[in-house]
């Protein structure tokens, strides 16, 4: 399908790069595409200028929450030029969380030619500051105008653009995470491994509590039986014990974060020992007390790795290794962002060259 552009008559001033918070100038413009039963599915894809939508009081989003999302960055080079990280993987993903949700699959090509060419209309906002990328969020969601339970005929896609600086405060400086010991987040079978909204609505309580009280995210246990270990709110975590690293497994409930795949396929070809299983609290505690567990880190689009310096379990304040940046930590922060950047060598084909 070929996409219309339709270009703004009125650009919005740019936001000073010194000071860009995570997702608060949008660009421009904006991608839209619309699905409809009667019309054969997906069809008009169009940018134009960024604006209001018009929705019924009805939507069915609005009633049942059904919806997913992405998210990615185009980063800018030294030499001026834009790239993607992965892109595709972002793509196939939505993909899955359509399939959960039961929303039409978006046609790939579209989607991929979309991005690159919202981005390609937009690339004056590509910051170019250290640090600074443009954050992508394409995202889905039913449009019927009914009230009942049932899968609707109508829905819209549409793509949106922010420059962006850190997600974390903290930066890359160790953050302080509380240990989720009421809520939960996800069970197999849910929606746990798909980017839907609502996973992200039903951690907001245990997020603002956490925030209170001076915690930057939580850490989520199972569903079932409350020992093991997921994922941090907004990333999934690894742990570096006793010189190997170790990651919650993909069973369903964690999100298979695109960052998280890409650490273990560098830390992979660094030869380094990297095991995906369960590990429970239980464990990660002893390991905290006989001095074993010598790193931790958060992985995700928004904040790339994020070390974690302080661990609250039961009210009890744990430190992580020397409470600063390991060395592992601090090795796939430089890796994957010189890559994404373009400052290092990708050896493993993963930028996607935008303008």
């Amino acid at each position: 399908m070929e996409i219309k552009i339709t270009k703004t008559t009125a650009p919005k001033q740019k936001p000073d790069e010194h000071n860009l918070p995570f997702g608060t100038y949008m660009t421009d413009h904006m991608f839209v595409m619309h699905y409809d039963t009667d019309q054969g599915g997906w069809h008009d894809p169009e940018i134009k200028p960024y604006g209001p939508i018009e929705l019924l009081p009805a939507c069915s989003v609005f009633h049942y929450a059904q919806e997913c999302f992405e998210g990615m960055k185009a980063y800018r080079t030294d030499e001026g030029k834009v790239q993607l990280f992965r892109p595709m993987e972002n793509v196939r993903r939505m993909n899955t969380s359509c399939e959960r949700l039961c929303i039409p699959e978006l046609p790939e090509d579209v989607m991929y030619n979309a991005i690159k060419t919202l981005v390609t209309v937009d690339e004056e906002w590509v910051p170019h500051l250290p640090g600074t990328s443009l954050y992508i969020r394409p995202f889905v969601f039913g449009t019927e105008n009914y009230v009942g339970l049932r899968i609707p005929d109508h829905y819209l896609c549409m793509i949106i653009c922010c420059p962006v600086g850190n997600y974390y405060k903290e930066g890359i400086n160790p953050v302080k995470i509380i240990i989720e010991e009421r809520d939960v987040r996800a069970v197999r079978g849910g929606t746990g491994y798909t980017k839907a909204g609502a996973n992200y609505a039903i951690s907001m309580r245990a997020e603002n509590v956490a925030e209170r009280s001076g915690y930057t995210q939580v850490l989520w246990l199972d569903g079932v039986h409350r020992k093991y270990i997921e994922e941090v709110g907004s990333m999934n975590v690894m742990f570096k014990i006793a010189g190997k690293v170790v990651t919650p497994a993909l069973e369903g409930s964690v999100l298979p974060g695109i960052t998280r795949k890409s650490c273990i396929e560098v830390m992979k070809s660094w030869g380094l020992a990297v095991e995906e299983r369960h590990i429970s609290i239980d464990e990660l505690m002893e390991c905290i007390k006989n001095g074993t567990l010598e790193e931790a880190w958060g992985t995700g689009t928004a904040a790339v790795v994020s070390p974690i310096g302080v661990l609250n379990y039961e009210g009890k304040e744990y430190t992580v290794g020397s409470g600063g940046i390991g060395e592992v930590t601090q090795r796939l922060y430089d890796e994957l962002t010189g890559i994404q950047w373009g400052k290092r060598p990708d050896p493993f084909g993963w930028t996607d060259p935008v303008c």
